[in-house]
């Protein structure tokens, strides 16, 4: 099953003022294919939790697979990939 174009595919689970999520914002920015959203993650207890010490985490939202950071080009275009 493919996700509808406009729907966002990734999200990328960072907060304000973390450099690593301003370069990994930047490095899917340039290779990532398919939409995603940024979800700001001190707005939300449990993902504060999930990831605080963890960001920046790429998720791909149609199977939760993850990719934390440090991640490269290569690895966002393996994640990106539609294996439906």
């Amino acid at each position: 099953m493919k996700q509808d174009d406009c729907a966002p595919w990734l999200a990328l689970y960072a907060t304000g003022g973390c450099h690593l999520c301003e370069q990994a914002d930047t490095l899917i920015r340039a290779v990532a294919t398919v939409a995603f959203r940024t979800v700001e993650i001190a707005d939300d207890e449990d993902l504060l939790e999930r990831y605080g010490v963890r960001i920046p985490v790429l998720r791909r939202l149609d199977t939760g697979e993850e990719l934390n950071w440090p991640f490269d080009a290569a690895a966002v275009r393996r994640l990106t990939l539609d294996r439906s």
